[in-house]
Parts: structure tokens; sequence; C-alpha cells
């Protein structure tokens, strides 16, 4: 029963895992039929690659801020709207459907808003307001990526922590208040200890998937102004292919797989011994 979903997986992942190691391990330009054996010429060449270093920092703050806020949103708006109404139905559905929408047309729209000739900054003129340099400068440029990333995915969070607060028993909330406990104790130590596993299952998605961020970088900011929001990812697809040295590429996506899998199994034990902590 298992077999068509292993040979699945073994396909679509481990074959390319695999030939990205060997590929990381050569100076393959993608033309190339057979390509020389490097060794580790390449993962010591990123090591010192300004770049790369740039970009793996850029990729870190996107993970952590987003994730933060991301996971804080999702969770503050499932509990605004977790009782169940027509009013907190529709905007359930009105949360969640960004994250179903392209990330390229996520992008495409928000530079249309963000860009210098954008609508935002046409009606901040019109009002007598100097535009605001959302795209055009370093540190606005990243702040906007940052916000158009938590607005497009925080939808994901919100639908699985509202089904982990239905699972909270109301008998046990019911239970703190006649004890005396407020709405944020009632958070803390009733409603918090009961959906933590669909915390770690937030984070970590999230997480995983900040580490790739690729699709709102090409659409949003290209990358720029001048390289400063090049995430990990992007850099791997816009050098590799650019200027055909994919076996260097290769070299960067898996350092950025190693990172992202060391990542995720870094939050899953830090929940568990949490876990393990309040039970001893």
């Amino acid at each position: 029963m298992t077999t068509p979903a292993v040979a699945l997986f073994t396909v679509m992942m481990i074959v390319p895992l695999a030939l990205s190691a060997y590929l990381s391990l050569t100076n393959w330009d993608g033309y190339t039929a057979d390509p020389a054996l490097v060794g580790l010429h390449n993962y010591r060449q990123l090591l010192h690659d300004p770049e790369v270093r740039h970009a793996a920092w850029v990729t870190g703050l996107i993970a952590v801020v987003g994730t933060i806020a991301i996971n804080l949103v999702g969770l503050a708006a499932a509990l605004a709207i977790a009782a169940p109404s027509r009013v907190n139905t529709f905007l359930r559905t009105v949360f969640f459907y960004p994250y179903v929408i392209s990330a390229l047309i996520i992008g495409f729209l928000w530079s249309a808003l963000l860009s210098t000739n954008g609508a935002i900054n046409a009606v901040l003129q019109t009002f007598g307001h100097a535009g605001l340099p959302f795209l055009s400068q370093p540190g606005w440029a990243l702040a906007s990526l940052i916000l158009v990333i938590v607005w497009s995915g925080f939808g994901f969070t919100l639908v699985l922590y509202i089904a982990g607060l239905q699972t909270v028993p109301a008998s046990l909330v019911e239970a703190a208040r006649l004890d005396g406990a407020g709405r944020w104790q009632i958070l803390r130590n009733v409603t918090l200890p009961m959906i933590a596993p669909i915390v770690t299952v937030n984070v970590v998605l999230t997480l995983v998937s900040l580490l790739r961020t690729y699709d709102l970088v090409l659409s949003l900011t290209g990358g720029g102004p001048a390289g400063t929001t090049q995430t990990g990812a992007y850099l791997i697809l816009a050098e590799s292919f650019q200027n055909n040295v994919l076996g260097y590429g290769s070299a960067q996506s898996v350092v950025l797989t190693v990172i992202t899998a060391i990542a995720a199994l870094a939050v899953t034990l830090l929940r568990r011994r949490v876990d393990a902590g309040a039970t001893a």
C-alpha cells in the first residue's frame, strides 16, 4: 500500500537531492555532458562569497521575523474569529484567500501598490504628502517584502489555529473562569498548552516555507534595490542560470536544504523538550 507513495517520494525528492549533491562537487555549467569533479571547491567558495553571506542574512531575517509575525497574527486572528458565526466564516475566507493565490500574482499586485508611481504613493501625493520609498530603498524594500509575506501567509496558520482551538474542551475553560482566571491566564495556562502541537506544526511549516522564499522576491522586488533583498533561493536560481554555474548553485542548494532540515528538527526537538519539562 505504501509502495506508490514511497516511489513518488523517491523520484520527486531523493533522486533530485542526490543529483544536486553530486553536481555540487562538479563545475557543471548546464551544458557539459561530463562535468569535472572539483571536490569541495564550490563549498569553500560560497563561504567567502559576500553575495551568499548577504543572501543568508536576508533569508534568516525573513525566516525569523516572518515566522514570529505570521504565527502571532494567525493566532490573534484565530482567537478573535474562532466562534461560529456568519461574519466569522466570511472573515476566515477573506483571511485565507491570499494564501491560495500564486505568490507571483501577489508580488505583482503589491508592486503596483507600493512602487514609486504606485497607487499608495499616488494617494499620498494627492493629499500633499511626499511618496514613500517602499521598494526603492533597501530598508523600506526589505520591510515591505516581510509585510507582504506576513499578509499573504498568515491565513494558513489561522485555519490550523482555529482547528486547534476547537479541540480545547469548553469544560476546562469554564473551570478556569470559575477559579477566577482572567482571559490572558486562560490563554497562557489552558489554551496554549492544549494547542501546543498545532503551534509546533505551524512554526515548522512557516519556517521551512520562508527559508525557501523566492516567488515574492522575484515579482515584488526582483532582488533589489541593488541586490539587497536577495534571498538564498533567489540567489541560487538567479546566479546558476544567468551565469551558467549550476555546480556552484547546486552547492548552495545543498547547504540551504541542510539548514532547512536542521531548523525544522531544532524547532521540533525544542517543543518536545519544553513539553517534557512542563510534565516533569
